[in-house]
């Protein structure tokens, strides 16, 4: 469909997407004549027209008289008033929206209708037994697989959460549309649903007027979770385990999951001084309470499904002890109260006596009611507010408006702050257990009390009731209260919570109610096993240089003089000799400065958590084996402090520390960095002994990209991966590759398949783990449906690449051969962009790249440093800028310069031949050729005529020469006649949205013109801001 999506390449019908577009737009039409009027809706359809005319003219090759129709395009949206350019850039951007929302439900509409999927577990796994691989080998691959997505906060999600729901909501009314039993009545009510979510959307303000907090940036990596994966996850497990059922046998063992999840919202402090360590903290704890929410709600359902009496001898007897246990509870709370009433009746008259110090809990709310946000758990009736959303839950629980714990949680996080401590439980009060009010009794009748008594439901009652005491604690640990809650009243590993919910199972199967324990229950144990107690384990990131200057802090304090200074074999021989050691390094005397302190607080507080909260410790710009060493002694050094307060051990275990290589520079180091540091024994055997002989390396797509170009970052890439795998090989170490992949072609994005499917022999071993990036997140995940398409995609490509390895370069020759072209393309793309005295004022002129910033996508700054060149700009606006103007540029320049050099020299047959040959080299090709389907001579050569100064519009026009090489070279390595020939469904979706597109890039191009010349004018910025949503919109991708 796009380049952020892998059902690109399959021939699809278009005729229900265009129903669907056309639709929503003739919805939109009749909201936008209330809403402005009919005689603008004139005006926007006649720049509609003017641009449709246009774009079939040029298809059709009359490109004179489509320049004609185009400048008088532009002519006509240069005498718009202000008002009238902010309508008409509303109007196209909610269509470019909408046809995006119809492309989403046709992608979905695709999956479900076709039989067998392609790609999909059934499909692979029948591929691979009929191929030769035995059923046991297959079983135990699925079984061993583990991938990990990781959602980062990456700011390029251009819509505000707001809209992001809206468009959910319309996706699932388009979804009710298909329904072939809807009669006449049903179908009016759901058209006058879309046109009330239409109206709603066109009165929202499509702007974020302030930057999140990264709280809130973890806050939208937890709505994913609840809107989509919660639900998505159960769904592909099933559909693994039956596929595996069919292929070998076996089902799916329960409490196996081949894919996780893991988070940088909230620990991703490279170059982000927002994330702090109680940001990190707070948003672990934040996790960990949406989680247990989750659980709660699902074991309320579960438990009500539950009924029968029967069960095993083993759950029979464990019902029996909590209801003993219960009723002595409660012997000692009647004792309790009778005397307490005692003493108020002796009393009478006198003062009255201090509080207990442990009063009974949520004696500071209505009797009726135990729930924490103070609502009764119990049905009752709901009356719509002003959040009310016209959707269900497919299992019946009611939906919520943007999270649960929005409305339920009564802590506010803002800007990573703990709650106000006036709406806090005082520390005297802290919340604990009280026996239900009479009035509950009447609406839930004690069970010891009933005839008979329901198993499930008193093993269920007690996992729910300990479940909310871990909630509760949670709490009062977000507040910074005291928390006195004894370890057997919550729970604080999975472990704990899968032991009951695996007794029901067993039982239910041991009864003969299979049927049953394969339900909800199942559903919920594979929850369980898959987001564990924390929906998504959370990384840590920070740049390596904030490290060496901590230790700087460190042997300067201790007169062992400058860490950084050192060279590497003296810089490793101290930080061998301090980890070997059994004393702490930081004195707790020492005074440091803001940064560093801020660095040992975060090495503090993941001494708290631990690895059962935290993932990875990931060092950006790593480039020596001190870098990992450096973590792994701060990481030493807090966890022996924390542990001495405590006078326990820290909880779970030492977090793995992943060096990652992003420069050209510093992926050609990455095999040796990695012997180096592997040839340290301590290393070596606390990698054995800490993380059964795991070594994790991460290789960034974005800066490497930015430095050196996309093919030649391609290219050391792959090497860097061959090295990396070669070296942990040479040591009896198993390695596991984390790519930072970002959404875009120029950052490394792409159809997942593809991109897995293309690594190099070896790299791929079962492990993966994987970044998804800003849009990337909600356009694969936002929707349960697309969600577990992608998780399938992800497991069946890491089999198959597992299992059938791609194939490596068939002759050396080939290997000298992308030498050269990368060579030839680098040297082409550096003298360019980073030699060229001219290219950083005509980046900024032709581009909207300093106006990127007034967006407030994201938490973290633009650059990494306060300077104006292209160095230290981060890769995201880089390639967001060119993605606006259509020029595209990070993701092809260079590219045909080196085919066209090493074509010139008689290679022509080779590289034909490497393309058909080649898995690597076939997928750089065809991921270039996407993206040059998207580039656009005419709008780029535009932006240039009226935003670029004379005396640069010459490097403009050789830019637009170096494009056309490169599409010139693409098709002749390829085959194809012209561009996307073998993605014909793509073209036709980019060909549907120009009519929209191209005006918004004439907008855009007239409202930066005023803009420069009256940059304080708020309109004229917001009118701008809208054209790059719109514009991002119609591309599919931002940066």
């Amino acid at each position: 469909m796009t380049d952020t999506t892998d059902d690109i390449a399959e021939e699809i019908s278009f005729q229900n997407f265009d129903d669907d577009c056309k639709l929503l737009g003739s919805l939109l039409n009749d909201v936008l004549q209330r809403e402005v009027g009919g005689s603008f809706m004139e005006k926007v359809e006649r720049n509609r027209t003017l641009a449709q005319s246009a774009c079939n003219l040029r298809l059709a090759g009359i490109v004179d008289m489509a320049e004609l129709l185009e400048k008088q395009l532009a002519s006509e949206i240069s005498k718009m008033t202000l008002e009238e350019a902010l309508i008409l850039a509303r109007a196209f951007s909610h269509y470019l929206n909408l046809m995006g929302i119809a492309e989403t439900h046709h992608r979905v509409r695709k999956v479900r209708s076709v039989a067998p999927l392609s790609k999909s577990c059934d499909d692979i796994f029948n591929q691979l037994v009929h191929g030769g691989v035995s059923p046991d080998e297959l079983y135990e691959t699925v079984c061993k697989q583990e991938v990990e997505i990781v959602l980062t906060a990456h700011p390029t999600q251009i819509n505000r959460r707001t809209l992001q729901y809206k468009h959910i909501r319309i996706a699932h009314l388009l979804d009710y549309n298909d329904r072939s039993d809807l009669g006449l009545e049903d179908r009016e009510m759901l058209i006058e649903d879309l046109v009330r979510e239409i109206t709603s959307i066109w009165q929202t303000d499509e702007l974020r007027r302030y930057k999140p907090t990264p709280v809130e940036e973890a806050r939208a990596g937890l709505n994913i979770v609840e809107q989509s994966l919660w639900k998505a996850v159960p769904h592909y497990l099933r559909r693994v385990s039956n596929a595996l059922k069919k292929h070998t046998g076996k089902p799916l063992p329960l409490t196996c999951t081949p894919i996780k999840f893991g988070s940088w919202m909230g620990g991703d402090r490279d170059g982000n001084p927002n994330v702090t360590a109680k940001v990190t903290k707070d948003v672990s704890l934040l996790s960990r309470w949406m989680a247990i929410d989750l659980y709660i709600r699902e074991v309320d359902s579960i438990r009500f499904e539950l009924s029968m009496n029967r069960c095993s001898d083993k759950l029979s007897k464990l019902a029996h002890e909590i209801i003993e246990e219960e009723t002595s509870s409660d012997v000692r709370h009647e004792s309790w109260n009778q005397s307490l009433s005692r003493s108020q009746i002796k009393l009478h008259g006198q003062q009255a006596p201090a509080i207990p110090t442990h009063l009974p809990a949520r004696a500071d709310l209505p009797s009726c009611t135990e729930c924490h946000d103070g609502e009764s758990q119990y049905p009752r009736l709901e009356f719509p507010g002003a959040d009310y959303k016209p959707l269900h839950r497919q299992d019946g629980q009611d939906s919520t408006s943007d999270s649960s714990f929005q409305h339920s949680l009564h802590i506010s996080l803002q800007n990573g702050s703990s709650a106000n401590s006036n709406t806090a439980q005082s520390p005297v009060t802290p919340r604990g257990q009280i026996g239900r009010s009479t009035f509950q009794k009447l609406l839930e009748p004690r069970v010891s009390q009933s005839p008979g008594i329901a198993p499930y439901r008193i093993v269920l009652g007690n996992v729910k009731d300990k479940l909310m005491k871990t909630q509760k604690r949670l709490e009062l640990l977000l507040e910074d209260l005291p928390c006195e809650y004894d370890p057997w009243d919550y729970y604080e590993s999975s472990d704990q919570l899968l032991e009951p919910l695996v007794l029901c199972y067993e039982s239910l199967q041991s009864c003969g109610s299979g049927v049953l324990a394969d339900g909800r229950l199942a559903d919920l144990i594979r929850r369980v096993a898959t987001f564990g107690m924390v929906l998504m384990k959370l990384d840590l990131r920070q740049e390596s240089g904030r490290h060496a200057d901590t230790l700087d802090a460190i042997t300067k304090y201790l007169d062992m003089g400058t860490y950084s200074e050192w060279d590497e074999g003296k810089k490793l021989e101290f930080l061998t000799r301090e980890l070997k050691g059994k004393r702490p390094l930081v004195p707790p005397s020492i005074e440091v400065a803001p940064d560093v302190k801020e660095v040992l607080d975060t090495f503090r507080v993941a001494a708290e958590l631990g690895s059962d909260s935290l993932g990875a410790y990931v060092i950006s710009m790593a480039s020596n084996a001190s870098d990992v060493l450096a973590v792994e002694l701060l990481q030493k050094d807090a966890r022996l402090a924390v542990s001495g307060e405590l006078g326990r051990p820290c909880p779970g275990g030492t977090l793995r520390v992943v060096p990652l290589f992003e420069t050209v520079k510093d992926l050609r180091e990455a095999g040796s960095v990695i012997r180096r540091l592997l040839s340290i024994d301590w290393y070596r055997e606390h990698i054995i002994k800490n993380h059964n002989g795991h070594q994790e390396v991460m290789v960034g797509y974005s800066d490497s990209g930015k430095d050196a170009g996309r093919f030649t970052a391609a290219w050391e890439l792959y090497k860097a991966q061959e090295d990396v795998v070669a070296a942990s090989n040479e040591y009896g170490i198993k390695v596991t590759l984390f790519h930072g992949r970002g959404g875009s072609i120029g950052r490394g994005g792409g159809p997942t398949y593809l991109a897995i499917q293309s690594q190099p022999p070896g790299s791929v071993m079962g492990t993966l783990r994987s970044t998804e990036q800003g849009e990337m997140v909600q356009a694969k995940f936002g929707l349960p449906q697309t969600a577990v398409r992608q998780l399938e995609i992800y497991t069946t490509a890491v089999l198959l690449a597992t299992l059938r390895p791609p194939h490596p370069p068939r002759e050396e020759q080939w290997r000298n051969l992308m030498e050269e072209i990368s060579k030839i393309s680098c040297q082409n793309y550096r003298s360019i962009v980073y030699e060229n005295p001219e290219f950083l004022a005509y980046f900024n002129e032709a581009t909207p790249q300093a106006e990127l910033g007034f967006l407030n996508i994201g938490s973290r700054p633009t650059r990494r440093k306060n300077s104006t060149g292209i160095g230290h700009l981060r890769a995201i606006p880089w390639v967001f800028a060119w993605t606006q103007t259509r020029f595209v540029l990070p993701a092809w320049l260079g590219v045909g310069a080196g085919l066209q050099g090493v074509c010139e020299k008689g290679h022509t047959d080779d590289l034909k031949a490497m393309y058909k040959e080649w898995p690597f080299f076939q997928s750089t090709i065809d991921l270039i050729e996407m993206v040059l389907g998207k580039a656009d001579i005419p709008i780029a050569k535009h932006y240039d005529e009226v935003l670029v100064s004379e005396s640069r519009r010459g490097l403009g026009s050789e830019l637009r020469g170096e494009l056309l090489t490169a599409e010139k070279y693409v098709l002749v390595v390829s085959g194809h006649e012209k561009l996307s020939e073998n993605n014909r469904s793509l073209r036709r979706l980019i060909e549907s949205r120009l009519p929209y597109l191209n005006p918004m890039h004439m907008l855009q191009v007239e409202v930066l013109k005023r803009l420069r010349c009256d940059d304080d004018n708020h309109k004229l910025r917001d009118a701008l801001l809208i054209t790059i949503n719109g514009i991002a919109a119609g591309m599919r991708n931002t940066g």
